[in-house]
């Protein structure tokens, strides 16, 4: 990495049941996938020299304030992704950090609240011009209908869940019968709100930014399906996301999106970093777009702090752009203290 790295004392985030072990030997493959990112991140701090101590949070922020008053840790290294098993809390955690004055790695409490709201990130998009699909909202406990001008088919996802959670072929939906019953579906069993949007035909692609002042746009990557099942659409269901098994057996990948025009990869670049500033994104964010087959780029939505797992695709797109994974980390280190007032 060059030039020698200062020793700092981290204390990880993580959901307790994400707390990783100290070594890999005796677990089977599905479940290291399930902690992979907090094994890998621990590792890789404590070889680059820093002194790491891991805390699971879930119910209970006393533990930080203990934590941070006993050991002074010089930054925390924020994995978590929900608090009190509500995804929309993981920015309340990070304010509570502000509040106790220690710098953390990642996204703000304002860039986390307005991007968990996958709404309203679009109507910031579409206010400053930059494509999106037309989309509703349907709120649980009320009564709604679907807008004339929204057309089938649709995708039907939680309004503010990430990872791809409920997501699956059923999502796709093309009548107002099958609209209703995965709204319902959304509603009952996600637990949250919903949003139909319309289904976009064509490259699915995700570009990884990092950076607060000055940000970094990484090279365009692509998820691509060599082997779906006949009748199946193309789309980030959880068993593509997060089943290797699945992966493997339907030819799932991701690599740089090949065969983009100069002007195309200028654009991607340009939006991107526009969506950064505007969405207060800080930190490192994974921003994920449609392209159509004729050139039109849709925005879909943004995701601070993403999955920094060896292999998946914001560490791959680093490594693509000359970041190997210890200065991936050390980066995201350094832009957490420097976005620090204190």
């Amino acid at each position: 990495m060059g030039r020698a790295v200062r020793k700092l004392r981290v204390l990880v985030l993580a959901h307790p049941d994400l707390v990783p072990p100290e070594s890999l030997a005796g677990h089977p493959a599905e479940e290291v996938n399930r902690w992979k990112t907090e094994f890998n991140v621990v590792k890789t701090l404590r070889k680059l020299g820093h002194e790491v101590r891991v805390l699971g949070v879930q119910y209970e922020l006393l533990p930080i304030r203990q934590t941070v008053a006993e050991w002074h840790p010089h930054i925390v290294f924020n994995l978590l992704e929900e608090f009190h098993s509500i995804s929309e809390f993981d920015a309340h955690v990070v304010s509570y950090l502000d509040l106790l004055k220690v710098p953390h790695t990642g996204c703000n409490p304002r860039g986390l609240t307005i991007t968990r709201d996958k709404a309203l990130s679009k109507k910031i998009a579409a206010y400053h011009r930059i494509r999106i699909p037309r989309f509703a909202t349907f709120p649980r406990r009320r009564r709604w209908r679907r807008p004339s001008d929204l057309r089938y088919p649709l995708i039907v996802k939680s309004l503010t869940e990430e990872a791809s959670l409920g997501i699956s072929q059923a999502s796709i939906v093309r009548s107002d019968d099958e609209l209703r019953e995965r709204v319902a579906f959304v509603h009952t069993r996600i637990e949250s709100d919903a949003i139909a949007e319309e289904y976009i035909e064509g490259r699915e692609l995700y570009v990884g930014a990092i950076g607060n002042e000055r940000i970094t746009v990484l090279p365009a990557w692509e998820l691509l399906f060599e082997n779906l099942p006949p009748g199946a659409v193309p789309i980030a269901t959880a068993h593509v996301k997060h089943n290797p098994r699945y992966q493997e057996e339907r030819g799932i990948f991701q690599q740089e999106a090949a065969d983009l025009p100069e002007a195309l990869v200028d654009r991607i670049q340009r939006t991107t970093r526009r969506l950064y500033r505007l969405l207060h994104i800080t930190g490192y964010a994974r921003i994920d777009y449609r392209l159509r087959e004729d050139g039109e780029l849709f925005f879909l939505e943004a995701n601070p702090n993403p999955e920094i797992a060896p292999g998946e695709e914001f560490a791959s797109a680093a490594a693509s752009a000359g970041i190997e994974y210890p200065e991936l980390l050390q980066k995201i280190l350094n832009l957490g203290l420097r976005a620090s007032r204190w």
